[in-house]
């Protein structure tokens, strides 16, 4: 990593600054979710209301995409903070920080963007799979169910792992890849995001089944995700949490009204 030169003052007060930004978005985003929520207009973010509406998938596609950026704002900044702060501390005194933190978050919503438009397409051909094919249109339980199964699963990958390890430990990877300017912010930043996206996009997926901004799922998810990548020793929740997520596959088979929200 660089050498960090002695901090002016000045770029201190920047550095708290820029932290209680994030901060104040993280609570902003919040904020909208539960407005959302409460004014009903989370419910036509739902899959099936948006499947269901008969607007072109572009215009549905750029509601999901709008909705996500807060959804990524409220879920992922907060267990992304640790890195972010490290970051901060490493750059904060290189010339153009500002410029280049901005690039880091840039590419870091820019993966989860990308990554939710591959699952609303997939979702959308899902739905049009569930009304060609019968019996599976009788059963629909089951694309939950799966979704779950297949949630609780990954959870157990060595994919899941490595990703958890290096989102847990993330001065390795700044140590590695630090390098002052302002496009290393772009390039640090993508890369923290696919460690991010490596460890929690199963979880994520739960999120379409949930209907994309359903505040309890947001804030169980959210939690289990800031558990297992930012406290002390959250990596043991991996496992607990993949076998709540395969019991709650099973409930979905044979008895999904019995899951809130799903």
């Amino acid at each position: 990593m660089a050498t960090i030169a002695a901090r002016p003052a000045t770029s201190d007060s920047g550095y708290v600054r820029t932290l209680a930004v994030l901060a104040a978005a993280i609570i902003a985003a919040w904020g909208a979710c539960v407005w959302a929520e409460w004014s009903g207009i989370a419910a036509s973010l739902h899959h099936h209301a948006l499947y269901e509406s008969g607007r072109p998938f572009w215009f549905s596609a750029l509601v999901v995409l709008g909705a996500w950026q807060v959804m990524t704002a409220a879920m992922m900044l907060p267990s992304s903070l640790g890195f972010i702060r490290m970051y901060a501390a490493a750059a904060r005194n290189a010339p153009e920080f500002p410029k280049a933190l901005a690039l880091f978050l840039t590419a870091y919503f820019g993966v989860w963007t990308a990554f939710a438009l591959l699952a609303f397409a997939g979702d959308m051909q899902l739905h049009r799979l569930v009304d060609a094919w019968a019996w599976l249109g009788a059963h629909s339980q089951y694309v939950l169910a799966g979704t779950l199964g297949f949630a609780a699963a990954y959870q157990l990958t060595p994919l899941k792992d490595a990703c958890l390890k290096a989102c847990r430990h993330p001065g390795m990877y700044l140590a590695r890849h630090y390098q002052r300017g302002v496009a290393n912010g772009w390039r640090i930043g993508f890369g923290h995001a696919l460690f991010c996206l490596g460890c929690c996009w199963a979880l994520m997926l739960v999120m379409f089944a949930a209907g994309v901004a359903h505040l309890a799922w947001m804030g169980v998810l959210g939690v289990v995700m800031l558990v297992e990548k930012g406290f002390p020793n959250g990596d043991r929740a991996v496992v607990p949490v993949g076998i709540a997520l395969g019991g709650l596959a099973v409930v979905a088979a044979f008895a999904p009204h019995a899951i809130p929200g799903l």
